[in-house]
């Protein structure tokens, strides 16, 4: 006897991927997640490829795609091997965008860094306060 795979309902879909029922059900309505299976009932269900697949999705998301792009990037996928160069230089792009966004974060993170320790400084009496937005040096008389 075949070995069969085992099935995962929407719900149980949605527990393995973190997406809630709406984005799942979205994502299968757009056509992002191809040759969904219907059980007896004529409920979706989805195999471990499905949802390794939807976990791909969520990635790509993740990573600043679009739903036109990620419907290229699948048109792509199902094409087969010779469309690797494609998909390389698509999540290329989506790479340096990210890294761009990575570097901007961190800047972000350094300024806080910096300005929570001015502020411990201000108030331990180790630093005089200072402001760009008010005179602190004017006389308060």
């Amino acid at each position: 006897m075949e070995n069969e795979k085992k099935l995962y309902s929407m719900k149980q879909t949605c527990i393995k991927t973190g997406l809630t029922y709406d984005t799942l059900k979205f994502y299968c309505n757009e056509g992002l997640v191809p040759n969904v299976k219907r059980n007896k009932s004529n409920y979706r269900v989805f195999d471990d490829n499905d949802v390794e697949w939807i976990n791909s999705l969520s990635c790509l998301k993740n990573c600043g795609m679009s739903i036109s792009e990620m419907k290229e990037y699948l048109k792509l996928c199902l094409e087969g091997e010779e469309t690797i160069p494609k998909r390389q230089a698509i999540l290329e792009v989506k790479l340096e965008e990210l890294e761009n966004k990575k570097k901007e974060i961190q800047k972000s993170i350094n300024y806080i860094h910096w300005k929570q320790n001015f502020y411990k400084d201000v108030l331990e009496g180790k630093v005089k306060y200072f402001s760009h937005l008010i005179d602190t040096t004017k006389d308060s008389h």
